[in-house]
C-alpha cells in the first residue's frame, strides 16, 4: 500500500536545456544587457552619432590625468589593503574558534556602518586639528599637522579601512585551508620564518590574495563617497567625473562614454583573472 503511494507521488524534476536558465536570462538582460545596451547607445549619439564622445576621453589632458588618478588610487589602496589584511587574516586561521569568531564578527559589524558615516568619522580624524595629528604632536612626533585629508594619503587611509572586509574575508578562508603541518615540516628542513612565508605560505594563499585584490581594485575604480570627502577636488577620480557630466553638465554623452570605458576595464580585468586561475589549474598549481 504505502509502495504504491510512493510511486503514484509527482515526481519533480529540474528543466534542462534553455527552459531551466530562462529566468536568470530573462533577470541578466532586463537589468544588465539593457541599461548596459543603453549607455553605449547614449555615448555614441549624444550630442551628435559618432566616436567624438571617446575621442575627448582619451584625447584632453584633464580627463587622462582623472583615469590616470583613478588607476593610481585603486592599484595603491589594493596594495595596502592585501599588506594590512594579511597578517590579520593570518591570526584569525590560526586564534582560537570562540576568540576567532568574536574578532570576525566585529570585522563584519564594520561594514554593517554606514559608509556617509564612516567616511564623515575619518574627515574629524584627519583634519590638521584632528585627533591624530594633534596626538602626534602632544608626543612630540612632528612638530606641526600633517596634511592627511584632501590628499592621496586621506583617500587611501578612508578607502583602505573600508576595504579591509572584502580582502580579509577571502584570505581567511584560503588560510585556514592549508594544512599547518606543511609550515612545521618546512621549519623542520631548517627552513627559517621568512623562507616559509615567501615560499610556502604566500604561493599558497595568492587564490584568496588574487580574489580580494581584483573585488578591492574593482570596487576602488568605481568609489564616489570616500575619494569625493576625503580626496578634494585636486583628487578627482572617475567615478565623481561621470557624476559632474551627468548632473551639473548635463553631457549624458561624455558620461555614458567615461563610464562604459570604466565598464569594460572591469570587465577585462575579470576576464584576466578567470584566464589565470583557470591556467593555475589545468597545471595543478605549478
Amino acid at each position: 500500500m504505502s509502495g504504491n503511494l510512493l510511486h503514484r507521488q509527482p515526481i519533480l524534476r529540474r528543466p534542462d536545456g534553455i527552459g531551466g536558465a530562462l529566468p536568470a536570462l530573462t533577470l541578466i538582460t532586463l537589468f544588465f544587457v539593457v541599461p548596459v545596451v543603453a549607455l553605449l547607445l547614449r555615448s555614441l549619439t549624444e550630442p551628435v552619432p559618432g566616436l567624438q564622445n571617446y575621442a575627448t576621453l582619451f584625447g584632453d589632458g584633464t580627463y587622462a590625468r582623472v583615469f590616470f588618478n583613478t588607476f593610481l588610487v585603486a592599484t595603491v589602496v589594493t596594495a595596502v589593503t592585501v599588506i594590512v589584511a594579511f597578517p590579520v587574516a593570518w591570526m584569525l586561521a590560526i586564534m582560537p574558534p570562540a576568540l576567532g569568531s568574536i574578532v570576525f564578527g566585529i570585522i563584519i559589524l564594520s561594514m554593517w556602518t554606514n559608509l556617509l558615516t564612516r567616511t564623515y568619522a575619518w574627515m574629524v580624524l584627519l583634519q590638521r586639528t584632528g585627533v591624530i595629528n594633534r596626538t602626534l604632536m602632544d608626543i612630540g612626533l612632528i612638530s606641526e599637522p600633517l596634511p592627511l585629508i584632501n590628499n592621496l594619503t586621506g583617500v587611501t587611509i578612508g578607502m583602505v579601512y573600508i576595504m579591509l572586509p572584502f580582502m580579509i574575508l577571502p584570505l581567511v578562508g584560503t588560510l585556514r585551508a592549508i594544512d599547518p603541518m606543511t609550515l612545521r615540516a618546512a621549519a623542520l628542513c631548517g627552513a627559517s620564518p621568512f623562507d616559509a612565508f615567501r615560499r610556502i605560505l604566500l604561493p599558497l594563499s595568492l587564490p584568496g590574495i588574487t580574489a580580494g585584490g581584483l573585488m578591492v581594485f574593482v570596487m576602488s575604480l568605481g568609489y564616489f563617497v570616500t575619494p569625493t570627502l576625503l580626496g578634494g577636488t585636486s583628487n578627482m577620480m572617475l567615478a565623481a567625473m561621470i557624476a559632474q557630466m551627468i548632473q551639473s553638465l548635463l553631457n549624458w554623452g561624455l558620461g555614458s562614454a567615461a563610464a562604459f570605458i570604466l565598464l569594460l576595464v572591469t570587465m577585462a580585468l575579470y576576464a584576466l583573472q578567470l584566464r589565470l586561475v583557470g591556467a593555475k589549474r589545468m597545471t595543478g598549481g605549478i
